[in-house]
């Protein structure tokens, strides 16, 4: 039995309107990473507004599958970070300046950032459980 010799890349290929781009292998776990953590922190700002908090830990959203960090944010700021998909919730230097900027750091244990790599924020975009809802 031949193995596919390519069934092992992770490498998704994209067309785009410029032309045809390729996600890394890295690109695409740190978008899927990054989603994963946006939609544990959607259950748990649907529970605190449940248990009527104003205020509660999320987990940071940064694109490493070992971090742990919590970020304390309002309900409100988190509500913010959402209006776009592209922004995500993260410790302030868990940002990875290949695919991302700080846009704001509204707290001392809070930074928000956004995409500005276009292959990651499609794919972000795509993941967004609020998508459909909209």
């Amino acid at each position: 039995m031949r193995r596919n010799q390519f069934a092992r890349s992770a490498v998704v290929e994209w067309h785009a309107t410029i032309g045809r781009r390729f996600m890394s292998e890295s690109e695409m776990r740190i978008a899927y990473t990054e989603a994963l953590f946006r939609d544990v922190n959607e259950r748990i700002a649907e529970t605190a507004e449940r248990l009527g908090a104003d205020e509660t830990e999320f987990v940071c959203e940064c694109g490493d599958p070992a971090c742990a960090e919590r970020v304390p944010a309002s309900l409100d700021e988190y509500e913010r970070v959402r209006e776009d998909a592209t922004h995500f919730l993260l410790v302030p230097g868990h940002e990875n300046s290949r695919i991302e900027r700080v846009v704001e750091r509204p707290r001392l244990r809070l930074a928000v950032v956004a995409k500005f790599n276009k292959l990651v924020a499609r794919t972000v975009r795509r993941l967004d459980p609020r998508a459909d809802s909209a």
